[in-house]
């Protein structure tokens, strides 16, 4: 580059430095919060106590999406709504977003009960001082385990018992919830794709169909799914889709 073009470049870098800087140096006009963290040593037990149930908390949020997946009807839900997304062969519609989005309102719906429960013998007593922390986490587990264990086949438990070499429980409280949540999860994925696989039967017809008739006339450059697609969401609306797969997840929780 020559000299020519350096030197106005570097001028101006130097008059844009020379703003910057006095306006750093300026009182601003409105005044900017600062926001400072300070650690200090702990004067009592009450200020241990409260940073370690801070620390607690955090832990918690953080695996708030792990326990959603976990132990809720999510992985149910999703996976079969994406199963119709597939069914349908519309590409991107609806859009992924949507999909996990409905997923998401449903399993507030489905797990509402078990969250009521949960609020009325758990939270609310822990917050009004009833219970201590150790008690409400127990309070806690009991209903979300009882939801859990109605979902879950007892083949599969039997599997991770097997697995950590432990004795058959003689009832539901021995079984340890590290053993259950696995479980559940395996059951869970069988069930979605039982009505994934039932999803699919309708629509695989009319492609059978569609390619058939296609041949018959000698389009064989033609896909098939150009042609079959029309029909699998004329078929899929006049059966009101998604009123029925909407209904049918709901029930399979019952």
């Amino acid at each position: 580059m020559s000299r020519q073009v350096c030197l106005p470049i570097l001028l101006l870098f130097i008059i844009v430095s020379g703003l910057i800087v006095s306006v750093a140096q300026a009182e601003p006009a409105i005044p900017i919060p600062k926001i400072g963290f300070d650690i200090t040593e702990a004067k009592n037990p009450k200020e241990v106590a409260l940073t370690l149930q801070i620390l607690f908390l955090l832990t918690i949020l953080s695996l708030v999406p792990s326990i959603l997946i976990m132990f809720t009807s999510f992985v149910r839900v999703v996976i079969v709504l994406s199963f119709v997304k597939r069914a349908l062969a519309t590409q991107e519609m609806p859009p992924q977003q949507v999909i996990v989005g409905l997923a998401l309102f449903l399993t507030f719906f489905i797990m509402a009960p078990t969250i009521s429960t949960i609020y009325s013998t758990a939270v609310q007593p822990y917050l009004d001082g009833k219970i201590t922390a150790g008690e409400g986490l127990d309070k806690v587990q009991s209903p979300v385990r009882e939801f859990m264990f109605k979902q879950t086949r007892e083949r599969d438990i039997d599997l991770f018992l097997n697995l950590n070499k432990l004795p058959r429980p003689k009832n539901r409280d021995d079984v340890p919830t590290y053993v259950l949540a696995p479980s559940f999860m395996i059951s869970e994925l069988t069930t979605a794709f039982q009505m994934g696989i039932l999803l699919f039967i309708p629509f695989i017809v009319i492609d059978m169909v569609v390619a058939s008739v296609l041949m018959s006339m000698g389009m064989i450059m033609l896909p098939p799914v150009m042609i079959s697609m029309p029909f699998k969401i004329l078929l899929f609306v006049m059966v009101d889709g998604w009123h029925l797969i909407t209904r049918s997840l709901v029930l399979s929780f019952h």
